[in-house]
């Protein structure tokens, strides 16, 4: 049982690509609200912003799996082959993407890029004027995973090498506590003081929303629940069998969230609005991952395909959909339609597509050709 729980992150699981479908679709629309759109994605999409939380706890869950793996069956953490991964999967589009935007001035969404080297350096989400700078903004949650590729292995290789791997679960739990004291200094010096000013907000989102030290909720319930996946089989096996009860508990834990975020600027949805996103968000990937839900067993070729796109399209689709409005508007359709909508869509995820096919996939076989090539040299 335990090496079928270790081995079991190289499956297909379906039901994570719903998920990210899913948080795709409400980033998407969420930006859409920047041009012409419907009146019914403000008055219904306004949560649109948490999608980014379903994919930070997706990412933990991704990420820190073959980690897991390696630790329980005693092989060491390679470097090399976790940062050709990562590096190979995220780097060439994003280069490409940040390529477009530095030459293409057409495609700018907004007035402003912030400099180069913050992109380069993913620090972008470090002192970010939204207000002057809103161009290429969405990346501020790349810059966040960044950081955590770059730490999470050195972490596990430490607790490994010091043989406390069984603290892991304490050094958690203290990583999570220490976002709400984090976030409570970081509001009552940084942000409360100007209540009531007109920066506020652009203060509020520079100090809270932005930074990494405040956004790693989502990050650690992902981990969490890969360490619970891997080296816990018995308690895993005993809760795949209530798939579809942690799905409800999930969506009521979130319905609890969207209720406590009504205001996201306030100190309650400052303080506890981003944990409870992310632990409900934590329920539906673990729903996910249980052969007794219905996110497991159902197959979507169609989702699974807008998932393989999910990266290029968070990528590009404000641009896309910045130079398509306008001449979709030319052939008479309303700016603030439905169909403009669904054209829109249509074409950020055509432009999604062909990174796929030009930039993605060509890099991901490279990527496969190193690491067999390195396997094979280690022989």
């Amino acid at each position: 049982m335990t090496n079928s729980i270790a081995t079991d992150h190289k499956k297909v699981y379906f039901g994570l690509d719903h998920l990210r479908a899913l948080a795709i679709t409400l980033v998407v629309i969420y930006h859409y609200r920047m041009f012409g759109h419907p009146h019914w994605i403000d008055q219904s999409w306004g949560f649109g912003w948490a999608g980014v939380d379903l994919f930070f706890v997706l990412s933990g869950f991704l990420i820190a799996s073959p980690l897991f793996s390696d630790i329980l069956e005693k092989r060491p953490i390679s470097l090399p082959v976790f940062y050709i991964k990562r590096g190979f999967r995220i780097i060439p589009v994003y280069l490409v993407v940040l390529a477009i935007y530095f030459t293409i001035p057409a495609f700018w969404e907004r007035q402003a890029l912030p400099p180069l080297w913050k992109f380069l350096t993913f620090t972008q989400n470090f002192g970010f004027d939204i207000k002057n700078f809103g161009t290429f903004s969405h990346v501020w949650s790349l810059c966040v995973e960044e950081h955590f590729y770059l730490i999470l292995p050195f972490v596990l290789i430490g607790l490994t090498t010091l043989k406390a791997a069984r603290k892991g679960g304490v050094l958690l739990l203290l990583l999570f506590l220490a976002g709400f004291i984090v976030r409570w200094c970081c509001w009552h010096f940084q942000v409360a003081p100007y209540q009531g000013q007109s920066n506020f907000g652009v203060l509020w989102y520079r100090f809270i929303y932005y930074p990494t030290y405040n956004r790693l909720d989502g990050l650690l319930v992902g981990v969490a629940i890969a360490a619970l996946f891997t080296f816990r089989p018995a308690i895993w096996k005993w809760l795949s069998g209530f798939g579809n009860i942690i799905f409800v508990i999930g969506m009521f834990v979130l319905a609890g969230a969207w209720f406590l975020c009504r205001d996201q600027h306030s100190f309650y949805a400052t303080i506890f609005g981003f944990p409870v996103v992310s632990l409900g968000y934590g329920f539906l990937v673990m729903a996910a991952l249980c052969p007794s839900c219905f996110l497991y067993r159902f197959k979507s070729p169609t989702l699974s395909l807008i998932a393989r796109l999910s990266y290029a399209l968070y990528l590009a689709h404000k641009g896309v959909i910045h130079i398509a409005q306008p001449l979709i508007a030319k052939l008479g359709v309303d700016p603030k339609g439905n169909l403009m909508l669904v054209l829109c869509l249509l074409t950020a995820l055509a432009g999604a597509y062909l990174l796929n096919l030009a930039i993605e996939k060509p890099f991901l076989k490279l990527r496969h050709h190193i690491l067999a090539k390195r396997k094979a040299a280690r022989r």
